[in-house]
């Protein structure tokens, strides 16, 4: 967990370990938040990603994107991902989410002090004084941006929502018309208010799918608010690059915290 005053900022730490596995490659699946990864050890191989093609980063800071990135693997990945809130990236970096768009970048263009993150990380030995070093280091960088709170909670009705409430309803609530919220959620988060909806909606169908059971999909459609199964599966393709069913046979860390993350690891 973040220190108290980090929290309104970044998400529960997540810490990674894969060892022993063949070779492969996993899909980075679209999520609604801006992701941070620190890498432990062997730099994170991206093998395929809609606008940078391959590349490798030893630290990243990756805005809102609607496609999926491919990621090579050795059978070895170790590492700890963070997932921003639409408060983190102004408090955190100084800038919108939306000044990242859907690139990928070193997390030393972002953040200060991010070199130092990734030695003292890689010089720690646990997760406890790994996750004291993103602590120290993130709350030195904290500034004093804040996002607008009508476009804070615009974002929690239709991001946190799941996808289920519609734009004009939100536009209605919040006492703006549907143009003025479209533009300045885009200008502020990099995403439509309606792309926003369709990412939250597949992100919530993608973690009940992760799990080791899942109910059957026309029960997970149903549940993340999609009309039918079918609707959902067109979901799938166009973000996913597959469908439901044909993830779950194809990939093989089904099982794990999130895009980046493949094993969470107990204590050393």
């Amino acid at each position: 967990m973040p220190a108290e005053r980090l929290r309104p900022f970044v998400a529960p730490y997540d810490g990674y370990r894969l060892a022993g596995f063949e070779p492969g490659h996993h899909v980075g699946m679209p999520s609604p938040y801006l992701t941070v990864i620190l890498a432990i050890g062997p730099k994170l191989e991206i093998s395929q990603s809609p606008r940078q093609g391959a590349c490798a980063f030893e630290s990243l800071a990756s805005g809102i994107s609607a496609e999926p990135v491919t990621i090579a693997h050795d059978g070895n990945q170790h590492g700890i991902q963070l997932s921003f809130t639409p408060a983190g990236p102004r408090a955190l970096f100084g800038i919108p989410t939306s000044a990242l768009g859907d690139w990928m970048v070193d997390l030393p263009e972002v953040l200060p002090g991010a070199d130092e993150l990734l030695d003292r990380v890689g010089t720690a030995s646990s997760w406890d004084q790994r996750f004291d070093v993103v602590d120290d280091i993130l709350s030195r960088a904290l500034t004093e941006q804040q996002v607008e709170p009508t476009l804070t909670e615009a974002w929690r009705r239709l991001v946190e929502g799941g996808g289920a409430v519609r734009v004009g309803e939100v536009a209605s609530d919040i006492g703006w018309s549907r143009r003025h919220l479209i533009n300045r959620f885009a200008a502020e988060f990099g995403v439509t208010p309606k792309d926003s909806a369709r990412i939250a909606r597949f992100h919530r169908s993608h973690r009940i799918l992760r799990r080791p059971v899942v109910p059957r999909l026309s029960e997970v459609a149903a549940e993340c608010g999609y009309y039918d199964q079918a609707h959902m599966a067109r979901d799938w393709r166009d973000l996913a690059g597959a469908s439901p069913s044909q993830w779950r046979r194809d990939e093989k860390f089904a099982f794990i915290q999130d895009a980046f993350a493949f094993i969470q690891d107990a204590e050393e």
